[in-house]
């Protein structure tokens, strides 16, 4: 089918509670959600799906996964129920051979850096989603790499989003803080590289900078970036319609491709 070329995103999804406030990272995803062109359907990658191996969701009604504690009862209690699609998982295995992607009938679901945004991007989960895990045993060209697959799917109508954060150390966080200079530093040197041409991609050892490694002691929530830029044709603009670092230590940084 020949479809309109859906935009890429990464988009830093911060706090579960941004799900049910209005704030302006909530307000934002909105306005993002009516902008964008309507997608036929949502290919997700979320820090919170790290997996030994890659799989993809497979089943027709993904559950609504609460995967945090200690918030309030009405975001534990909130659904988000966008169907699945289970010939886009069919698609995504095909794309991806030769690497192995278990399809994933019960396990999972949508987590809440899924369904966090999205709950705010397209309020009435009226469009099917389907959301691929990262394999945790893979260096960082891997992802790329497998963004690079993904990319076609982007003529298809459908829309891919990376849900993460730039900078992500929570331990670090400091209510109302400024943002630490590590976390600027390092924040600088992504946005500097998002149209880097260099290969292989100075991103792929951001994660050995010092500041990124204070800005990332763990790397699942920057990983999801790396998808998102693999679909990039190398000409396409790159803007970040999103931005700000919360209590020192998280950046709110999203990125749209195309």
């Amino acid at each position: 089918m020949s479809l309109l070329r859906m935009p890429a995103l990464f988009i830093g999804h911060g706090s579960p509670m941004n799900a049910i406030e209005d704030n302006c990272y909530s307000r934002a995803w909105f306005e993002l959600g009516k902008k964008l062109p309507r997608p036929r359907a949502i290919l997700i990658i979320s820090a919170h799906w790290y997996t030994k191996g890659t799989a993809v969701t497979a089943m027709a009604q993904p559950r609504t996964i609460h995967d945090f504690g200690n918030f309030p009862r009405q975001l534990h209690e909130k659904q988000y129920p966008a169907k699945g699609f289970p010939e886009l998982a069919v698609l995504v295995q095909d794309i991806l051979e030769p690497i192995e992607v278990e399809t994933d009938f019960e396990k999972w679901g949508l987590d809440h850096g899924a369904w966090g945004i999205l709950a705010k991007m397209y309020p009435k989960a009226d469009i099917p989603v389907v959301q691929l895990s990262m394999d945790r045993n893979q260096p960082a060209s891997f992802h790329y790499e497998v963004g690079k697959k993904l990319a076609l799917l982007r003529d298809e109508g459908v829309l891919v989003i990376g849900s993460g954060n730039i900078v992500h150390n929570l331990p670090a966080e400091k209510l109302g803080a400024e943002p630490f200079p590590w976390a600027r530093s390092f924040e600088q040197f992504v946005r500097e590289n998002l149209t880097s041409l260099q290969e292989p991609h100075p991103l792929f050892h951001a994660l050995d900078r010092e500041d990124g490694q204070l800005s990332n002691p763990t790397p699942e929530h920057f990983l999801p970036l790396l998808y998102v830029m693999g679909t990039w044709d190398k000409k396409e603009p790159i803007s970040t319609p999103i931005e700000g670092v919360e209590d020192g230590s998280l950046s709110m940084l999203s990125i749209q491709i195309g």
